[in-house]
């Protein structure tokens, strides 16, 4: 994990996830502080991850303060629009 002063960001992952790997890739390549949550073999974690997520279970689940953002593709998406970096500012 990174220092940064950006927003507290927490992503749910599981070790042999692609989709986690390339979530925290673009995370790491922006600079960003993470948290990671492994949610492989914690199920009473995994069920905290799916009711932040409005009852979505796949892994990653990406969230920047409160924000849930979603998934790998979601948050690739997001920063292709350009709203990625302005939601990493943000305190």
């Amino acid at each position: 994990m990174k220092e940064s002063s950006m927003s507290k960001i927490t992503i749910y992952t599981t070790p042999s996830c692609p989709y986690c790997m390339m979530a925290k890739n673009l995370l790491n390549k922006k600079g960003a502080a993470f948290s990671e949550i492994d949610v492989s073999r914690d199920f009473a974690e995994r069920e905290r991850m799916t009711a932040r997520a409005n009852g979505r279970r796949s892994v990653p689940q990406i969230f920047v303060g409160n924000t849930h953002v979603g998934g790998c593709d979601d948050l690739h998406a997001l920063d292709a629009q350009g709203g990625l970096d302005p939601l990493l500012a943000t305190s």
